[in-house]
Order: structure tokens, then sequence, then C-alpha cells
């Protein structure tokens, strides 16, 4: 099994967290709010670790589970310990300010910005299209969840598709990094939809075959 240290302490965390433990890995979470991490770690169902941020990683794979200037503050002011870690980045940089666009350059990413920010990490893509309460779940409507996954390092990819696979879910190589623009664009739409679908934040995206 792979160690996993989340930073953050949102609800994305919880989800995570919470099929980390489902499949049977160690989970660290480090937060700014020591407290919070402490309240959310009790009510996973496992054994967490918690910490502030400036702890000892110890996970193998390191998810930034935070809004995307938030992860690229902490990537930028943990530069040096995520050298050579798997950093996993699951933000949709939206403008929040109008929810209508993403933040990011057009010809970029949230993953390939985090990238220039943490050169010496291997950065992947993946968990922008999953929403915390069906991963808490472990499930949308029966159906097992989909993570896509992208990167340029393919042992990186290759770890965080075991982890994936291994915690009850499916997890589809949705190829280089760069494909993370596309990625984030559809987890901007699924987001856009809620509304449409009950805002209930319980759908998710899913790849079938006729």
């Amino acid at each position: 099994m792979t160690d996993i240290t989340i930073i953050g302490a949102g609800n994305m965390t919880r989800g995570i967290a919470t099929r980390a433990l489902a499949g049977g890995h160690a989970v660290q979470i480090l937060a700014r709010d020591t407290a919070a991490a402490g309240t959310l770690a009790g009510e996973l169902p496992g054994t967490v670790t918690t910490g502030p941020i400036g702890d000892a990683i110890t996970g193998e794979i390191v998810v930034l589970a935070l809004p995307y200037d938030a992860a690229l503050a902490i990537a930028e002011q943990l530069r040096e310990v995520l050298a050579g870690k798997i950093v996993v980045d699951i933000t949709n940089p939206v403008d929040f300010a109008t929810f209508d666009s993403l933040v990011t350059p057009d010809d970029s990413s949230s993953a390939e910005e985090l990238a220039k920010v943490v050169p010496a990490s291997k950065v992947v893509k993946a968990f922008n299209t999953t929403f915390a309460g069906p991963l808490v779940a472990g499930e949308s409507d029966g159906h097992k969840l989909d993570v896509f996954v992208a990167a340029d390092d393919a042992e990186a990819k290759a770890a965080v598709v075991s982890f994936v696979d291994s915690s009850g879910m499916r997890a589809i190589d949705a190829g280089a990094l760069k494909r993370a623009q596309q990625l984030e664009g559809m987890g901007f739409l699924h987001m856009t939809l809620q509304g449409a679908l009950g805002n209930t934040w319980s759908t998710g995206v899913k790849i079938v075959a006729a």
C-alpha cells in the first residue's frame, strides 16, 4: 500500500481520505487549521495522522486538496520538500467572481502552472471531475467513480492509477499533463451543470462503452 499525504482539511480531503482508507492506504493530513484537520481525522473511517503544514511529509503521493491560488502558494512554500514527490493537483481553477471562466491562461492549466512552481516534483492531474460527496460514498447512483489521470511522468501516473484503482474507483489514463487543460474544462462544465441537475453535487462523469 502507498502512503498518502493530503494537504488541506476541506470536503475534498474528506472524500479522498475516505477512499484511501478504504483501499488500506496510510493517510496523513496536513493543514494550516490543525484543529479542523484533527476534527476531520476523528470523523474518518480509519486511523489518520495530522499536523500543521511544515511537518515532515510521510506520503509518497501528496495531494493538494486546496483551491488553485492556495495550491500554488503552498507548493511554492514547500518546493524543496516536494522535490521528487508525486504531487497530485485536483483543482478546477474557476473564476469564482463570475463563475463563468477559468483563471489560467488559455494554453495552460492548473496542473501545468503547478509544475512550473515545483519543477523537481512529478505533477499528476486527478480527481478534478469527482465531487466530495460521491468520493465519500464511493459511488454515484450505484456506479463506480471514474478518475481521469494525466501526467508526463509514466511512473508517477502509474502510481496514482494504482492508488485510484486500489481505493475502489476506476482510473482512466487521460494522457500527458497537457490534457489537464481539457480535464479542467470538463470539471468546470460539470460544476456549472449542478444547478440544472438539482444542486445535489452527487453526480459523476462516467465513461461507458456500448
